[in-house]
């Protein structure tokens, strides 16, 4: 029987959504006929490396979220003790968890991206750094973890970077008006189009609204012009391509259509460790294409591999 190391937990800000993928996936992969052995993660590097090594796991599936956990530096360890492990490589989780560095190889592909620039907190706390209304957002958070839209009359843009627990630059980025669409990628299939429709954060898909039962509507398959629908599902394929990830992903978009459709798509980012909480919107796209949960996490327990 294979045996599957979970890792789930972590240190970063998203640890309780990781804490609810992990829960999730321990009892998938359970009903799969796996062998499961739970790693809690922590701070305690040595009981890692130990809980992986003693005894050895067949494959690790990596349930963990946000800084170390999909940013390339566990995907480091594991490659160092030559463990198979699920999602995406060390280069490409390090590049896609880098705001700009994904956006630059987004545009290198000729893909939608929104126009922005990289920040020093000081300048954005003296003045606008782009006309409003606009998004300022972490380099390297995931979540929705920091996000502020400044529109006209707010006056939190100085607070916002005297507050700022992000590190020492900010990415700011044109609002793009419209709705909410996401789309999962398996391999080199991308899954559908599903709509957000948020309900808590004031209609911002922010991190309540995301994790909150309640907190948000999915509607798959989104209801969208043919055309934009057909480009959602070409762009997500190729930013899974350009960052050079496997396994599972999904891409994130703003779709203007306040002109009317088709209207303007763009890409935000693309997650490489998609969330599988009960609330999240991969295993939604999966079950809509016939895939049940566990056969999901099977899926990438058998794409899990270890190198570049």
């Amino acid at each position: 029987m294979t045996r599957v190391a979970v890792l789930f937990g972590g240190l970063s800000a998203e640890r309780e959504v990781s804490l609810s993928t992990g829960r999730q996936v321990i009892e998938a992969l359970r009903e799969a006929g796996f062998e499961v052995a739970p790693v809690l993660v922590t701070r305690d590097l040595k009981a890692l490396v130990s809980a992986l090594t003693e005894p050895r796991p067949d494959v690790v599936f990596n349930a963990l979220h946000g800084r170390y956990g999909e940013d390339g530096c566990i995907q480091g360890i594991l490659e160092w003790l030559e463990l198979p492990y699920t999602h995406s490589g060390v280069r490409a989780s390090a590049v896609a968890m880098d705001k700009a560095a994904a956006k630059a190889a987004f545009a290198a592909a000729g893909l939608p991206v929104a126009k922005g620039r990289v920040v020093p907190l000081a300048e954005l706390e003296a003045e606008d750094p782009l006309p409003r209304p606009y998004v300022v957002k972490p380099l390297d958070e995931g979540s929705s973890v920091g996000v502020h839209i400044l529109r006209e009359g707010a006056n939190a843009r100085a607070e916002i970077a005297r507050f700022w627990r992000h590190g020492r630059m900010a990415l700011c980025e044109e609002y793009v008006p419209g709705r909410e669409l996401t789309v999962g990628v398996l391999g080199d299939t991308p899954l559908a189009v599903t709509e957000i429709i948020a309900l808590a954060g004031g209609g911002f898909y922010d991190y309540e609204a995301k994790y909150a039962a309640g907190g948000s509507r999915h509607v798959v398959p989104a209801e969208l012009h043919p055309e934009a629908y057909a480009r959602a599902l070409e762009v997500a394929r190729a930013a899974h391509a350009a960052l050079g990830c496997r396994g599972a992903t999904r891409a994130d978009f703003r779709y203007d259509d306040t002109a009317g459709e088709p209207g303007r798509l763009v890409l935000l980012e693309v997650n490489t460790q998609p969330g599988l909480t009960p609330t999240s919107l991969l295993p939604e796209q999966a079950a809509y294409r016939g895939i049940a949960f566990p056969d999901l996490c099977r899926w990438m327990v058998e794409q899990a591999a270890c190198g570049f």
